[in-house]
């Protein structure tokens, strides 16, 4: 794992300890699903809800309850990066380690449903539930836009999680995606 790495996972472990007490547990996932569907004013029963919620204890389950090196049902920041050392080295693996969660949060994004982000969908979600400052999320927002639509397409959504999650590269735009790292 790179020091890059290190920031960005440090920055994603700050957001996902929804409840602030320096662990994440399953009731924390549970917690950030429910963020993402009160933001985007779902229906807690409806069946976007339903299948975030299930990706997100999928996630848990395969990602980072494995993490959890001394079994007391909850992963530290030190069991969380070193978990990701060991589990998120194959970029080839996305499909199966990343994409199901984030084709659930694009489709929550997506607030008016015609399959793109625009700047105020992006703001709206990564302002109000991942608690990343309004300018930020514009300069972010522009950095993803690769092809200047003025909007996030699923491809270039799933890019940037990839590119979050797996990427090496000290410019890369997603490197802020849950806030801004410093280094």
């Amino acid at each position: 794992m790179t020091a890059l790495q290190d920031l960005k996972y440090g920055q994603w472990f700050r957001g996902a300890d929804v409840d602030g007490d320096g662990f994440i547990t399953q009731e924390d996932v549970r917690m950030m699903s429910a963020r993402y569907i009160d933001a985007r004013g779902t229906a807690p029963d409806s069946a976007t809800a339903r299948l975030l919620t299930e990706q997100m204890d999928g996630f848990w389950t395969n990602v980072i309850a494995p993490m959890d090196q001394d079994g007391d049902g909850k992963v530290d920041l030190r069991e969380m990066t070193g978990g990701f050392n060991g589990v998120l080295t194959d970029p080839a693996l996305y499909p199966q380690q990343i994409a199901p969660v984030t084709d659930c949060f694009f489709d929550l994004v997506d607030l008016n449903t015609d399959g793109k982000i625009d700047q105020a969908e992006f703001q709206q979600m990564f302002d109000s539930v991942a608690g990343v400052p309004g300018e930020d999320c514009a300069e972010i927002f522009a950095a993803l836009d690769r092809d200047g639509s003025g909007a996030l397409g699923r491809a270039e959504f799933h890019q940037a999680l990839a590119e979050f999650f797996y990427g090496n590269d000290p410019d890369a735009p997603a490197n802020h995606l849950f806030g801004r790292i410093a280094g």
